[in-house]
């Protein structure tokens, strides 16, 4: 599925106060639900992001967020459940090519009892490492499921270009 979405900053970090932001989007249908690629349903999301650095040089750059997704029940026709969203996480600069990076994220089903099949609450673990080289970062991390819905083990990996000239943060 293809997902959509934009940040927006709402308030810069101060030596005090964190940075405060928004981030929405939708999950678009466009895969094949029966080879298991993905739940080919319409989801929607928006989320309260936060960052703080902390320490000698900011060397610590704590975020986290908190939002609300509606998501449709793949199985159940005309069905959504509606999920807390979280995350918390960091990086440590190890030097100015290496960070330590991780974080704990999710969803927690606002339904009591049992939630809609392929909308369960889910949580993850990841611990791993953020390269600087050639102009890029190169994220690589291991993760672990923290319940039951949960992927069990996995890794993760990405390649991060900032373009300084058409997408510049405003300051």
């Amino acid at each position: 599925d293809f997902r959509l979405s934009t940040k927006i900053k709402l308030r810069n970090e101060t030596r005090r106060g964190p940075s405060l932001g928004f981030k929405f989007g939708v999950e678009l249908p466009n895969s094949n639900q029966a080879r298991g690629i993905g739940v080919n349903q319409t989801n929607a999301y928006g989320l309260i992001l936060v960052g703080k650095k902390f320490g000698h040089e900011n060397r610590l750059n704590l975020f986290g967020n908190l939002g609300l997704g509606i998501l449709t029940a793949p199985v159940n026709q005309f069905t959504q459940n509606d999920v807390l969203l979280y995350g918390i996480g960091g990086l440590f600069r190890l030097n100015d090519r290496i960070n330590l990076a991780g974080e704990v994220n999710g969803r927690a089903s606002t339904r009591r009892g049992n939630a809609p099949l392929g909308t369960e609450a889910q949580s993850q673990a990841r611990l791993g490492l953020q390269i600087k080289a050639a102009g890029l970062k190169f994220d690589f991390a291991g993760a672990a499921g923290l319940n039951h819905f949960s992927p069990r083990s996995g890794v993760t990996f990405g390649v991060t270009y900032d373009s300084p000239v058409i997408f510049a943060p405003v300051k």
